[in-house]
């Protein structure tokens, strides 16, 4: 019997005779694939697509949800006892710096679109520009938290102190805190800024970046919702 060749018999009813009968049975054919330009497993997902929200951001991003409700609580605290007294300032305490936070809060807001050429200029592989954005944006936080520490001290020798009472207390507390988030986000961009002068910026390095952009934005845009409630009712 050949080689490849399997025999399969069957009976003649009328003469009881077993008939043999051979059936080829060779390799079944390659698979030559699907026709040109067609995903082979169109349902399948792309192995080289990440999760949509990688777990830096994600991580990130609730980290911004947990500082959202702490500075939540902070506001509320703030609204029961402005609402609840009948003059605000209290008489005898000194106004605060409309002006000259006015213009302060220009200078953080302006410091948002260094960090956003920073971050854009990253994206494009500009070392230099990326350098660029993050020197400006901590050069204007830094220029926020000066003028805002000459504008307290200018209030403490005027008598608002923590312990002048409930308006002093609330006023340092509430921007206090928001204060000490734009020193740490300085201090994490000037850290970026640096570590971006490498010639080779490894992928990690590069998230790092692109979560101090996200936590910025976060300080910046804070701000105004502080300063109207704060200096401006």
């Amino acid at each position: 019997m050949p080689r490849g060749e399997v025999v399969s018999s069957i009976v003649d009813v009328g003469t009881e005779q077993r008939i043999e009968i051979p059936s080829r049975v060779g390799a079944p054919p390659p698979f030559t694939g699907p026709p040109s330009g067609q995903d082979p497993f169109p349902w399948s997902p792309d192995p080289r697509a990440g999760p949509p929200v990688s777990n830096a951001r994600l991580g990130m991003l609730v980290f911004l949800a947990f500082e959202g409700m702490f500075f939540a609580g902070l506001i509320g605290m703030f609204l029961v006892f402005r609402l609840g007294s009948q003059f605000w300032p209290p008489v005898g305490q000194p106004r605060l710096p409309i002006l000259v936070t006015w213009a302060n809060t220009a200078i953080l807001l302006f410091s948002s679109w260094t960090m956003r050429n920073g971050l854009r200029a990253m994206r494009k592989g500009d070392r230099g520009g990326l350098t660029t954005g993050l020197s400006w944006t901590a050069l204007l936080g830094t220029a926020f938290l000066i003028v805002q520490g000459t504008e307290w001290l200018r209030l403490i020798r005027h008598g608002l102190t923590l312990s002048a009472g409930i308006y002093g207390a609330t006023f340092y507390t509430l921007i206090g805190c928001h204060g000490l988030h734009v020193l740490g986000a300085v201090i994490w961009l000037l850290i970026a800024r640096f570590g971006s002068r490498d010639t080779w910026l490894s992928a990690r390095r590069l998230v790092g970046v692109e979560l101090c952009g996200m936590y910025w934005y976060f300080v910046v845009g804070l701000w105004p919702v502080l300063f109207a409630l704060v200096y401006l009712s």
